[in-house]
């Protein structure tokens, strides 16, 4: 739709010829970007212009998971690459620098231009060069881009892609906070988990199978004090992106029911939606509006891949209580009927391999790691427990008074009603499907954290009990 009278006109046929814009002023102005989950200040109702961007490829070692490198590929030096803003009718004059200590050439395929390959057959760049090219932006929308050099996937799957934002005349209707997010899939040569550099593993790709899926890049990397933030009574919105390669996601937020969703990044939009589906190389505009204080959980709802493969986010909500939206427990007693039977997983099978024998410092280490994608969900990383559900572990005086029953209850699971620091809990912990060493690594790095008692547990007394 037309906002300004000048700008543009319809073509006849009830749709609107964005590329009449004509833009105002002479000299290219460069473009703000950002980084994840940081999104440049909105548009408004400014007229369209020339926009000068200028985003470097960066090879570089990163973090994928504690304790997992593994070496990005980047727009900007991060993942996913800088978020870029526009406005329909810009005309772009993109500077695409290729930092000379990478090793491979690179170019753009950014789904909001209209031209040859999205822009890729004007940009391919070697290391240590820099391509310029110019495109107008004539659909409204949020789009992917991404690098389009063969083996295409697999520069996706390292890490390049990104979104670009081209607002419509006129802008989008203003909101109190905006966040930038984006799903990618991982696949590294060793399992999920194991430490060390990690090669990409093209067999996986191919396969479609992910050792990782993961937002912004790492897991974990909005959640504890990198989670989301707002306020009670806040309008939000986010920018959800998908790079792929390969899942699609099935974008929700725990706590949350969408008031808007821009339907693929696209103008119609659809109204109280509780999961979108998000294609690989697409994006949706999802916003709300925050009601209660509470810790809002960002996932893609094909839920393994959240808590145990990483597309797991937070965003903290604070301020006043509204019981009228949402008063908590009322009561609290037991149902059980299934006889209060345990989840059992299968047995943990011998490798039959000695394990390393790790000096304290390093349980704690590793078991840092294994708590963080085992036990986070229920217990939070502070240790702190959900109130009402599950119990603390920080300075328990239930962990602290009995080790043997601690590496019991990881073994066999738990149910029935326990006290807590003086409080009451009546859920049920399934039992781990872990080795003797990743119980006592775990548990010695809970044992020596939030101001429990410092107890180191070793692989014989968990042996031990398991004998019983």
């Amino acid at each position: 739709m037309c906002i300004g009278a000048t700008s543009c006109k319809q073509d006849g046929k009830g749709t609107t010829d964005y590329a009449s814009i004509k833009i105002q002023g002479g000299e290219a102005v460069q473009a703000e970007l950002t980084s994840p989950p940081l999104v440049p200040k909105p548009i408004g109702n400014r007229p369209a212009q020339k926009l000068r961007v200028d985003l470097e490829i960066i090879e570089k070692e990163g973090e994928l998971d504690n304790g997992v490198k593994y070496v990005f590929w980047t727009f900007g030096g991060t993942v996913p690459g800088s978020f870029i803003r526009t406005r329909v009718g810009d005309e772009v004059e993109f500077h695409l620098k290729n930092h000379p200590n990478n090793k491979l050439p690179h170019n753009i395929d950014l789904h909001a231009v209209t031209g040859q390959g999205g822009g890729a057959e004007a940009s391919f760049v070697a290391p240590g060069h820099e391509k310029v090219f110019d495109f107008k932006l004539i659909n409204p929308g949020l789009y992917i881009y991404h690098c389009a050099t063969a083996p295409v996937g697999m520069h996706i799957a390292n890490g390049m892609y990104g979104l670009i934002l081209v607002e419509p005349e006129g802008g989008l209707p203003p909101v109190d906070k905006e966040f930038y997010v984006c799903q990618g899939d991982f696949y590294t040569a060793g399992k999920h988990g194991e430490t060390g550099l990690q090669a990409f593993d093209m067999q996986k790709a191919f396969d479609e199978k992910p050792e990782y899926v993961v937002f912004n890049g790492k897991v974990g990397s909005i959640v504890g004090e990198n989670a989301l933030k707002c306020k009670v009574g806040e309008t939000v919105r986010l920018f959800i992106g998908n790079g792929g390669p390969n899942l699609v996601s099935s974008f929700h937020v725990i706590g949350e029911i969408f008031d808007k969703v821009y339907i693929e990044g696209g103008k119609h939009i659809n109204e109280q939606v509780q999961t979108t589906l998000i294609p690989a190389g697409g994006a949706a505009i999802v916003e709300f509006k925050v009601e209660v204080p509470s810790k809002l959980i960002l996932v893609d709802h094909s839920i393994f891949r959240t808590f145990n493969k990483g597309s797991l986010g937070m965003l903290v909500v604070e301020g006043e209580k509204n019981e009228h939206v949402f008063k908590g427990v009322v009561t609290e007693g037991v149902y059980n009927p299934e006889g209060g039977t345990i989840h059992e997983t299968p047995k943990p099978e011998e490798s039959g391999k000695p394990a390393k024998v790790l000096s304290k410092a390093e349980k704690i280490e590793a078991g840092k790691i294994l708590y963080s994608k085992s036990c986070f969900a229920c217990h939070q990383n502070d240790g702190a427990g959900i109130p009402n559900a599950f119990p603390p572990l920080a300075k328990s005086d239930f962990l602290n008074a009995d080790k043997d029953r601690a590496i019991n209850i990881v073994l066999k699971g738990l149910t029935g009603e326990i006290t807590v620091n003086g409080k009451k809990y009546n859920s049920e912990m399934p039992a781990q499907k872990l080795t003797d060493e990743e119980i006592a690594n775990v548990l010695t790095y809970v044992y020596n954290s939030w101001g429990n008692n410092g107890t180191e547990i070793k692989s014989e007394d968990v042996k031990k009990v398991r004998a019983k």
